[in-house]
């Protein structure tokens, strides 16, 4: 069984760095300071969104049937795994502050983040 590799320090929640890379063939290993890709730093919940989104080809019906959910949390989903990956357009598009302050109170609400994030989240938010 392979595990994720944790993104963020279970001490003290920041980005963690990739060092070490061996290749179970040869033994061949690297080490250094490796930046990991975008998707390799998502949370879990969000790799299985991700996932679900594409095994059903982006059709958000599908989705809220293969995860049991409403539209509106489909999307709250969806907005979360985008703004993980620091891809969400609705911040670029004009999205007021409070409105955004506004989605990410709801997604604490609706489960679909944890304080955690959304206090990472709100803090991004005031430039922290």
């Amino acid at each position: 069984m392979q595990y994720h590799a944790p993104s963020k320090c279970p001490v003290c929640g920041q980005t963690m760095k990739v060092t070490r890379l061996h290749c179970e063939h040869c033994s061949t290993e690297l080490t250094g300071s490796f930046t990991p890709c975008r998707f390799c730093l998502l949370e879990e919940k969000h790799m299985q969104f991700v996932e679900v989104f594409l095994r059903c080809r982006g059709s958000i019906k599908e989705v809220e049937k293969a995860l049991g959910v409403s539209y509106p949390t489909v999307r709250n989903m969806m907005d979360s795994a985008l703004t993980a990956l620091g891809l969400n357009d609705k911040q670029q598009s004009g999205e007021t502050e409070d409105e955004r302050r506004e989605s990410i109170l709801t997604k604490l609400k609706n489960h679909e983040i944890d304080v955690d994030a959304a206090v990472e989240e709100l803090r991004k938010l005031k430039g922290e």
